[in-house]
């Protein structure tokens, strides 16, 4: 038995050898954490001793509990600590030791991957190595019966690494877990520096924008970006904190990041959240009309959801007309930022409107969409991207040199046809309607709309 099952390398070390205690802990952490409004199919992680990244990683494994019956696989992937390893390994035992019991190892999952050129069976660099070992415990104190596809990721490039989380992904039995830390030995201020800046990386799902010593975990972590890309997800910054939080001294700190990532299809903000973005829009036009000036945000306290990097629209009718309309097509500042900026435009900026007047605002309806990050639609003609788009679902981003246009899936309540919707966006842009050229590229996202 003992060639089939793998012991604890860090336990007494980096979290209590003890069940009792170790049960205790981890639950009191996930308790402990604030309830947010996600619902994730993957989530980031750190993987410290307990004391130091244990709270932070409560947020993320909080986020379960509604999904613990559903869950029945979870494909745990993260970096090697102990020796160099180029490519990702999986170990050859069937059970992983855990003081709260054994976790059992989905070899029929794990041999699906092993036909793949960057995946080996070697038990070498899981020797010793705490990255993916750590998660157990909030595992099982998470979900209730689950099985574990355990990886570690070396040296790998991104396309590898999604590649494989692909194979693996499945649906709602299925979570992807990401252990990472972010940066290393910095002093506290250049840490914190780094890490918001990886976390911001993460949030708009650029990959490219991680740079390599943001995070331990980074090849995982750019290979879920691709994927989280590739399949329409969003993601939030649950918790951020560093060790010298945890009283560990400032001079040279570790940071560490918790992030929920779930189908933008299925993000929905709270109401109260919904309720104040379209009430800051209103604020900001009130100020604005008697100021003349956007008036300065004062960020003060606020949910993470609010704080999260997004992407927005804010629309302004008046008697059911469209009395302006100004958005960003790419998240670039936190979500209560861009809406408010993005409301004060369609207010007083948006050139095909006069600036809203005091009567005026007394009556508009304010209208707040959440785009999702645009993908790619490769068609080879008007019929053939109408057949690929999906009509009251799909916004729609045209781009073609210095000609650029988007409908946001509302106007499909106006436009009815896709070949309608096709021609009228390329009208917007100021191309002719059966305009068709080799560099024309097509982009399509979701939203999550509200207000009134």
């Amino acid at each position: 038995m003992d060639a089939m099952l793998r012991q604890p390398a860090v336990a007494g070390t980096f979290y209590p050898a003890d069940p009792t205690e170790l049960a205790n802990q981890v639950g009191e952490m996930i308790r402990s954490a604030r309830e947010h409004p996600v619902t994730p199919k993957a989530i980031v992680a750190p993987h410290a001793g307990y004391r130091f990244s244990g709270p932070t990683a409560g947020h993320a494994y909080r986020t379960l509990l509604r999904r613990n019956t559903e869950i029945e696989r979870v494909v745990l992937v993260g970096p090697n600590h102990r020796m160099p390893l180029k490519g990702m390994a999986v170990a050859s035992q069937d059970f992983w030791a855990t003081p709260l019991g054994p976790v059992a190892i989905d070899w029929e999952s794990v041999r699906a991957i092993l036909d793949d050129p960057a995946v080996t069976v070697n038990d070498a660099p899981f020797a010793g190595e705490h990255g993916l070992e750590v998660h157990l415990p909030f595992l099982i104190r998470s979900l209730c019966e689950f099985k574990l596809v355990p990886i570690l990721i070396g040296e790998t490039p991104m396309e590898d690494v999604a590649r494989v989380l692909k194979k693996l992904w499945g649906g709602p039995e299925t979570l992807i877990v990401v252990s990472s830390d972010l940066s290393h030995y910095h002093d506290y201020d250049t840490a914190r520096a780094k890490d918001l800046a990886a976390l911001k990386a993460i949030e708009c799902l650029q990959p490219e924008a991680l740079r390599d010593d943001q995070a331990c975990g980074r090849f995982s972590i750019k290979g879920l970006l691709s994927v989280a890309r590739d399949y329409d997800l969003r993601a939030t910054v649950l918790d951020y904190c560093n060790s010298g939080d945890r009283g560990a001294g400032k001079n040279s700190v570790v940071g560490y990041g918790s992030v929920a990532f779930e189908y933008a299809s299925d993000a929905k903000l709270k109401d109260g959240i919904r309720t104040s973005l379209s009430g800051l829009v209103r604020k900001v036009i009130g100020s604005a009309l008697k100021t003349g000036n956007m008036p300065n945000l004062e960020a003060g306290p606020m949910p993470p959801e609010m704080r999260a990097h997004r992407a927005t629209f804010v629309t302004l009718t008046l008697d059911g007309k469209l009395r302006g309309c100004i958005g960003s097509t790419a998240p670039h500042r936190p979500l209560f930022e861009d809406v408010a900026t993005n409301g004060y435009k369609a207010a007083f900026g948006d050139p095909r409107f006069p600036n809203l007047t005091h009567e005026e605002a007394g009556r508009v309806h304010v209208h707040v969409s959440i785009l999702s990050t645009p993908r790619p639609i490769l068609a080879e003609s008007d019929v053939d991207l109408g057949r690929q788009l999906h009509p009251d679902r799909d916004g729609l981003i045209l781009t073609d040199g210095k000609y650029r246009s988007l409908f946001l899936p509302q106007v499909w309540e106006s436009i009815h046809q896709p070949e309608d919707f096709i021609a009228h966006l390329k009208r917007k842009a100021g191309l002719p309607a059966d305009h068709w050229s080799p560099t024309l590229t097509w982009h399509r996202f979701g939203v999550e709309s509200f207000g009134g």
